[in-house]
């Protein structure tokens, strides 16, 4: 019976699960990288020892997500030959070079300073380990240029040639590499990020703030969370917005599962919720606002919208994960918006750092960013299908000639090892937030700092540094 296993689907599965681990990592360590830069920014700023301590705890962390996200990339990318070998050969002319790049420009970058951030504290003098945190982040950034420009091209495809043989050839590398959606999906994604770093900050301030914790720590922590959620969050719906035109000029398919809409309609209208039904070509229980699909997409009340039953059934990308995938990104996406407001306003009756229920949503809002990635991602994945380079060349061409049964007990095999290696990993770095920032005399001493008066004070006793 197991022999009788879809392989097309276990291998997409399987791609799903090992992508999805992965992707929590990259989009923690891009936005912490930067921070952390600008933590060490300040303290070279100002010498105040807050910030050197927030990141000496923040840079234990963001090397333990560096690693686990490195495993999860290897893995994945194994699956390339193994699952995806037709993919591989058809396609290895073009995503062969980006992502090649992408490891000989970014990963080798980060790889040679990650060493002179978490170890040359007190081995190099202050702006030389400065450069090393600018040139990590820098690193990150670029990996997420060449990532997202595979991933692009696969989403609009352009600057080659389909060959007698089936195979892509590359002819302008600048049209690949700066497809069309390209540019719009790497801010979107880097925003992202940084608004995934800001909600785990500042939910961990708020968590030390709630239970009185190194509370010089919380607030700076907190505060610079809040600066990114005032300014950045609103911004990421204009570049949403922006991803979503162009989205729906290249993948109308994409969109019109987005907004649940079967129909091609003029003022369509913008469904709330609903549960699209692939079978009865409907959408169920639809609460509507009438028109406004139309203004957002076509700028106009009466614009016309195309909807699914517009592309045959083997065209359709599945309705129901896209829809409500769209609903839960834009659903947080909008409660972090009100997050900054909030903050904004308690800054102004000087309650930021004291409002419990603030302190509360504040925490329950740490997960929120990656929960916005990964729906993001089911977005862009789930509804590019039933292709794997759009328009040119579907999912069930690219499967290797392997058993179900081979990918089923490779696929149930990673989900342990997943689960053991990296359920350590978030033990160790829970511990560290538990923990705190440590006041260690060679974060002073070193770069000719003196321990302040009061550290001096509070120190000898242990609970003094929960102060």
């Amino acid at each position: 019976m197991i022999d009788n296993l879809d392989a097309l689907w276990l291998a997409r599965l399987q791609f799903a699960f090992t992508i999805s681990f992965h992707i929590v990592f990259p989009s923690f360590t891009i936005g912490l990288a930067s921070w952390l830069a600008v933590l060490e920014w300040r303290w070279l700023r100002t010498k105040n020892p807050v910030y050197a301590e927030i990141y000496r705890m923040w840079v234990k962390i963001f090397a333990v997500t560096f690693g686990m996200g490195v495993v999860s990339g290897i893995v994945m990318s194994f699956q390339f030959g193994t699952n995806w070998s037709v993919f591989s050969d058809r396609v290895g002319n073009i995503l062969g070079p980006l992502l090649g790049h992408e490891v000989l420009t970014a990963f080798f970058l980060e790889a040679s300073f990650l060493g002179i951030m978490l170890f040359g504290w007190n081995r190099v003098g202050p702006k030389i380990h400065f450069a090393a945190t600018l040139i990590v982040a820098t690193g990150t950034l670029i990996s997420a240029f060449w990532i997202l420009s595979a991933d692009s091209w696969m989403q609009t495809p352009a600057g080659f040639r389909m060959g007698a043989d089936g195979i892509f050839y590359p002819e302008n590398w600048l049209r690949i590499i700066f497809n069309p959606s390209f540019p719009y999906r790497m801010v979107h994604m880097v925003t992202a990020a940084y608004l995934t770093t800001a909600f785990v900050v500042g939910g961990v301030g708020a968590f030390y703030l709630w239970r009185k914790l190194h509370v010089k720590h919380a607030r700076i922590m907190l505060g610079m969370a809040m600066i990114m959620a005032i300014f950045v969050a609103p911004a990421q719906l204009l570049f949403g917005d922006l991803h979503g035109l162009n989205t729906f000029k290249h993948q109308p398919a994409k969109v019109a599962a987005m907004e649940g809409l079967w129909e091609t309609t003029r003022g369509a209208p913008l469904l709330v919720f609903g549960w699209p039904d692939m079978k009865e070509e409907i959408t169920r229980y639809a609460v509507e606002i009438p028109k406004l699909s139309s203004l957002i997409l076509t700028h106009d009340f009466n614009g016309e919208v195309a909807g699914l039953k517009a592309w045959p059934k083997d065209e359709r990308p599945p309705a129901a994960m896209v829809f409500w995938s769209f609903r839960v990104m834009v659903g947080l996406g909008m409660l972090m918006i009100a997050t900054g407001f909030f903050g904004l306003f308690l800054y102004w009756k000087k309650h930021l750092f004291d409002t419990k229920w603030f302190q509360i949503l504040c925490m329950a809002l740490t997960p929120a960013g990656f929960i916005c990635v990964l729906s993001g991602w089911f977005v862009t994945e789930v509804g590019r299908q039933p292709w794997v380079v759009y328009g040119f060349m579907r999912t069930s061409e690219a499967i290797s000639p392997v058993p179900g049964s081979s990918i089923a007990l490779t696929l149930t095999a990673f989900i342990l090892v997943y689960g053991f290696i990296f359920g350590a990993g978030s033990y160790f770095i829970l511990k560290l937030i538990a923990k705190g920032p440590d006041i260690q005399e060679e974060a002073y001493g070193s770069y000719g700092m003196k321990k302040p008066p009061i550290m001096t004070e509070i120190l000898p006793e242990k609970e003094g540094r929960n102060v």
